[in-house]
């Protein structure tokens, strides 16, 4: 009989997957129609690529690279977690200061889901990547900072610069830390017995010698603090600008003057 039980478990399991498959395609169908109505979406091969963890260590911190081939100039890049309440975690927007479409942040994942990268090319064509993240629990997961630290950093940016970001035209990486709950929504406030009011970061702004280096629109599928990085071409004699702006109006700025041989930012 136990013979018989683990036979019948096997003959169910390719069954099983069929049907995450056929979820997933379903699921995917609505996305396509919800964020890209009826245009085509192609398979990136290798020009992109989704480097995330298999199994995520914190859910609600889930560092998330796509790599975008150099000779790919992309005009944007949207960010998906399928699974997630906000499925869209941001939708990130080149400008002609940027050096390259590779972008780093960190998501919340809610269940094991898809995670996807859509890029938009320069003529207009989609481009997409995906893996497929184990982890749960990310969007209610309660805040990491307490509330009234939290409160007394709203809003800090930090810019971390390398030494060459002075070279006027050698691309340069640079990493972007704004201090922020980014609440969700989904939180539960173990005091109050309420749930948290979402509260979080929805648009930033970097530009560098008043040319834009990225726009991007954010939601509560990107983790608390949001953390990214990003490559810019630096401007001689110019600084690095960032604007970001919350849900509930608030606007946070910082300016990071570009130095050869040492930049370095600080909010």
């Amino acid at each position: 009989m136990a013979f018989a039980g683990g036979f019948m478990m096997l003959l169910s399991m390719p069954a099983l997957a069929a049907g995450d498959a056929a979820e997933d395609a379903e699921r995917w169908d609505l996305l396509h129609d919800m964020y890209f109505k009826d245009r085509p979406v192609e398979e990136a091969g290798d020009r992109m690529r989704i480097d995330a963890p298999a199994r995520a260590h914190d859910a609600a911190l889930v560092p998330v690279r796509v790599e975008v081939d150099p000779s790919l100039h992309l005009k944007s890049l949207s960010l998906l977690v399928d699974k997630n309440p906000v499925p869209m975690a941001a939708t990130f927007r080149y400008g002609p200061a940027s050096a390259g479409s590779t972008i780093e942040t960190r998501v919340r994942v809610n269940e094991y889901t898809n995670l996807r990268a859509v890029g938009e090319t320069q003529d207009g064509r989609l481009l997409m990547t995906r893996v497929f993240v184990k982890a749960a629990g990310g969007c209610s997961a309660p805040a990491l900072k307490d509330p009234q630290e939290a409160l007394a950093r709203l809003g800090r940016i930090k810019v971390k610069l390398p030494e060459t970001a002075g070279a006027a035209g050698s691309p340069a990486d640079a990493q972007l830390l704004i201090s922020h709950p980014n609440a969700s929504g989904l939180q539960f406030d173990q005091v109050s017995r309420t749930y948290i009011p979402a509260h979080y970061i929805q648009s930033i702004a970097i530009r560098v010698g008043g040319q834009t280096v990225l726009e991007a629109d954010t939601d509560i599928s990107i983790s608390e603090d949001p953390n990214l990085r990003f490559s810019f071409v630096p401007v001689a004699g110019g600084s690095l600008e960032v604007t970001a702006q919350d849900t509930k109006g608030a606007t946070f700025s910082q300016t990071v003057p570009l130095t050869a041989g040492g930049a370095q930012g600080g909010g």
